[in-house]
């Protein structure tokens, strides 16, 4: 499931945010070699989607996939177990909280703690994270069309916007942040993210120490008197993109790891191999050496693939009509768990094109068969299975069932052809719709749409890409409307923001409400959860009333694993069972 994750706080963490749900690669050797003995052999995992950066931090590389191996080749300050609780992890370091007014954080890393080329992790790469996922260089005006966005993160920057430029601490390992208003996610709010010796050498500069001068010695953007920062630009440019990759680099700087495991190998779109970190001490220690990843968004090879031993581990996207494939692998000692996912399918439209008029847009929705899509995707997975009716509540969320009867979902609650129709007023807009023509429930999706929407007038075109290419063209300008999903965690509110502020990293669809901005400051300050609630509420009323698009199905998760490997827990969350990778075991 292209499942850019909703809840999403990637500062430098994949833990707390929101995420959009055989032979060699290109060549390169791993950094590091395998340990001297065999703890523990390997087992082999199909995925959905195909990897396809190592920075899961950007918003172009932000989906499912590329996070869960960002997080098992990545170690931090902290992990978000399958309850979603803040799990810290004191062998890479600490962070505590020093001061209250202001509120002031201070993070460091262990002695010790190093990259798999043996560079340490230390303060630079702390200021490059900050740097990175503050925003507090830009001084981009999105509606004037002046100024630098610097670093395009995924995650939302409010909260570390607000902090004044980094203290460095005389160990050369720690920094401290100083929020100028609290802040509530401000114990998931930063990690450790890029390595910066890597990215000051590939953007030009003669070392870490420079990226470190240059960061520290550059002015705080001032969207009233934008100025170009060259060598920040580079930087930034670099990091944006410059992990951006199918296969294996050649270049073994571009994929260095600092977590349990390494990518040894790359098949593109087909297969990945990771092997066990042998220097990795700083965190929870794996006991498998090896560990392989099958890409295949079809559910049939999925099951078949563990069905006949060739896969132990698989978390296919299921579909109506799916549930006999399963049967008999219970017989076999296969356990099966079903479970409803932190996370969402939708449709977004594009607030420009044909999109740019509201009556449009509204037509448009009127003609969304969301019931029939639920039935043709949920189908006899979820008993009496309904669409979802809120952009920021799940419906086991206490707040869901209040929020839906008064939020405006209503007015699209069925398919109305004969308002649609009155509101084009016998115009007939083209609408290209961007999906992963990989994925068969976007792809049923996509097909149910286009013939419901012919019926009011609209002549809908495919814009659908591959697994490995979708989720790059979000934000640009080769649709008009997108189908995915958002999938994140419990941890924290910062996924909403993330998604909904104006220019916010997230934001692939141009919304921008002044209303909506304004209760999204709100809710990032306050730490009441009633009033967060109420906030929220807020948010989601406004979101309808622009007729941003619609939540079509809240998805539901399985996982299914064989009686050869033990350890497996499921997360309900983006990292679904690779939050605990390191308690597997073969049986």
């Amino acid at each position: 499931m292209p499942v850019r994750r909703l809840m999403q706080y990637i500062t430098a963490a994949v833990a707390a945010a929101m995420v959009l749900s055989g032979c060699s690669g290109s060549g390169g050797a791993a950094p590091v070699v395998m340990g001297e003995a065999k703890r523990g052999g390997s087992v082999t995992v199909a995925e959905v989607n195909a990897f396809s950066s190592f920075n899961p931090y950007s918003a172009g590389g932000n989906t499912d996939i590329n996070s869960k191996i960002g997080y098992i080749t990545h170690s931090g300050f902290y992990y978000l177990d399958d309850g979603a609780r803040v799990v810290r992890n004191e062998k890479f370091g600490r962070y505590e909280k020093v001061s209250d007014q202001p509120l002031k954080v201070r993070y460091a890393v262990n002695e010790g703690v190093k990259w798999s080329d043996g560079e340490a992790i230390d303060a630079g790469d702390l200021l490059l994270s900050w740097a990175a996922g503050s925003g507090y260089f830009d001084d981009a005006d999105p509606t004037a069309g002046t100024g630098t966005k610097y670093f395009s993160v995924a995650s939302d920057t409010r909260g570390l916007a607000g902090t004044v430029l980094p203290e460095i601490g005389g160990d050369g390992r720690s920094i401290t942040l100083e929020y100028a208003t609290p802040y509530a996610d401000w114990e998931v709010a930063f990690d450790v993210g890029l390595p910066a010796h890597v990215i000051a050498a590939k953007s030009g500069l003669n070392d870490e120490e420079d990226l470190v001068d240059l960061i520290r010695d550059s002015p705080r953007g001032n969207v009233e008197e934008p100025a170009l920062n060259a060598p920040l630009k580079r930087v930034s440019d670099f990091w944006n993109s410059g992990f951006d990759s199918t296969g294996l680099p050649v270049d073994p700087a571009m994929y260095l790891s600092s977590g349990p495991y390494i990518v040894r190998d790359i098949v593109p779109e087909v297969s990945m191999k990771l092997v066990r970190n042998r220097d990795y001490v700083w965190g929870q220690e794996p006991w498998l050496d090896e560990i392989n990843v099958r890409f295949t968004g079809s559910v049939p090879a999925a099951v078949d693939g563990l069905r006949n031993g060739q896969v132990d581990i698989i978390a296919p996207q299921p579909a109506a009509g799916t549930e006999e494939l399963f049967a008999g692998l219970a017989d076999q000692g296969t356990t099966i768990e079903r479970y409803s996912q932190s996370g969402y399918d939708h449709l977004d439209l594009q607030f420009s094109g044909p999109f740019a008029d509201k009556d449009v847009r509204e037509a448009f929705l009127k003609a969304v068969p969301r019931q029939a899509i639920v039935d043709a995707v949920v189908g006899d997975l979820l008993p009496d299975a309904k669409p979802l009716d809120s952009h920021v509540f799940l419906p086991a969320q206490p707040k869901y069932n209040d929020t839906i009867k008064n939020n405006g979902s209503s007015d699209y609650a069925e398919v109305d052809i004969a308002a649609a129709k009155a509101l084009l007023d016998r115009a007939t807009p083209t609408v290209r719709i961007l999906y992963n023509r990989d994925n068969p429930n976007r792809a049923t999706a996509f097909s149910l749409i286009r013939d419901s929407a012919a019926l009011a007038g609209f002549q809908v075109v495919d814009a659908g890409l591959g697994s490995a290419d979708w989720a790059g063209a979000l934000g640009g300008e080769g649709y008009d409307a997108a189908l995915l999903g958002w999938i994140g965690t419990a941890a924290g509110v910062s996924r909403i923001p993330q998604i909904f502020r104006t220019a916010a990293g997230s934001n692939f669809n141009g919304f921008s409400d002044g209303d909506a901005d304004k209760a999204m400051e709100q809710l990032a300050g306050t730490m009441d959860l009633a009033k967060q609630d109420e906030l929220l509420s807020d948010i989601d009323k406004q979101i309808w009333e622009s007729a941003y698009g619609l939540p079509l199905y809240q998805t539901i998760g399985t996982t299914a694993f064989s009686a050869r490997v033990t350890g497996v827990k499921t997360s309900s969350g983006p990292l679904g069972v690779w939050w605990n990778v390191w308690e597997w075991r073969l049986a």
